[in-house]
């Protein structure tokens, strides 16, 4: 039997959370930066904001008392630092966040070295390829965080694709696969469900047949490498990359985008996986990364209404830019950040069911320059 190494009850509660991270139309707010969320929006202001944990603190639990967010997002991911902090009346994140109808995960992953695996030819990305670190202390980080409030976690591993140079590699897609089959194990055992996360990155002049192939590579070893370690599939959940061309490549339209990863994920993902949760992943410098992630996924759910797992969303920067710009560091624009992040979310939300309407949405890469008076906000997304 599968997961026979768990009690019914350890997966009874890994299932419940499971399937509340998969309600239909709700998503991640993926919270986990190391450093403040700012400096990655690509606005020339924002990258001032004084990068201090004050300043972290202050952006992210305005983010976690965002009034109704929880109608389209039922998880956010933290960092180990936002885990353990509070705002500044002394509330709990974790508080804000449960208090708020939303449930609390945590990033694990220690992330990468890049002098990568020996003998591995250097990706796109300018480095060889590699595994990710933090297995060592995994069960007593896991056993912290459930502690401290989590009841779900990620951990990101990262692959290349260069065709020419055999990339991603056997060696790196089993490494990867184990290294993720691994973290989800023991995550279930501290009853923490793993957000399983291995991201092909879009780095690279491959066109998307490219992409398609390696990252349909990627999931059969990936789904090989948890069913030999004995992960409890019902109380996991799947975080990959879409299926895309390289950012130097052949620009591929959103249905065909649409239909290569949804013809992926139909040949490698097993139903019993409630739900799949897509990185929006990197865009070039002319595209709207916010509008892009949502059409996206809008263009999926509207080709494809029918499937074995829900297909949502779990978004960064995709969710947060014009949330970041319209904050600019203000506690007076907080109102305005908010409905700006309530804004994309809900576009998101639309998008899980294929219900989007195409620019319905404001959004920084759109136009908007400056940040937005509450009175504007409120108008443009009201």
């Amino acid at each position: 039997m599968a997961a026979s190494w768990l009690t019914d009850a350890q997966k009874a509660a890994l299932k419940a959370t499971a399937d509340a991270m998969s309600a239909p139309g709700k998503g991640f707010l993926a919270s986990d930066e190391s450093a403040g969320p700012w400096l990655r929006a690509g606005h020339v202001d924002a990258k001032k904001i004084p990068d201090t944990a004050e300043n972290r603190a202050a952006y992210r639990s305005m983010l976690y008392k965002t009034p109704g967010l929880s109608t389209y997002i039922s998880g956010v991911i933290l960092h180990w630092e936002t885990l353990f902090q509070s705002d500044a009346d002394g509330k709990k994140m974790v508080d804000l966040i449960t208090g708020n109808g939303m449930i609390p995960g945590i990033k694990l992953d220690k992330g990468y070295d890049k002098s990568g695996i020996p003998g591995t030819a250097v990706g796109p990305l300018g480095h060889p390829e590699t595994w990710d670190k933090g297995i060592d202390d995994l069960d007593k980080r896991c056993a912290e965080a459930y502690a401290q409030g989590a009841r779900f976690a990620k951990w990101r591993n990262v692959l290349q694709i260069d065709p020419a140079n055999g990339l991603p590699s056997e060696l790196a897609i089993t490494l990867s696969s184990h290294n993720l089959a691994q973290y989800a194990t023991i995550c279930q055992r501290n009853g923490l469900v793993p957000i399983v996360e291995p991201e092909i990155v879009p780095n690279g002049k491959h066109g998307i047949e490219a992409c398609a192939d390696a990252t349909e590579k990627v999931l059969v070893a990936q789904f090989a490498a948890l069913k030999l370690h004995g992960v409890y599939l019902e109380g996991a959940v799947l975080k990959p990359n879409m299926v895309k061309n390289g950012l130097e490549g052949p620009r591929a339209t959103a249905e065909e985008i649409a239909t290569l990863t949804v013809t992926v994920l139909k040949r490698t993902v097993p139903s019993a996986m409630p739900g799949i949760f897509f990185l929006s992943g990197e865009t070039t410098l002319d595209e709207d990364n916010e509008e892009t992630a949502t059409l996206n996924l809008n263009t999926m759910n509207k080709l494809f209404p029918t499937l074995p797992w829900s297909l949502s969303f779990s978004y960064g920067k995709a969710l947060q830019k014009t949330c970041i710009v319209t904050w600019m560091g203000k506690k007076e624009n907080d109102a305005a950040a908010q409905a700006a992040l309530t804004s994309r979310s809900k576009a998101n939300s639309e998008a899980c069911k294929g219900a989007y309407v195409a620019g319905s949405c404001p959004s920084i890469g759109a136009g908007l320059r400056r940040p937005l008076s509450y009175t504007t906000a409120a108008f443009l997304y009201r």
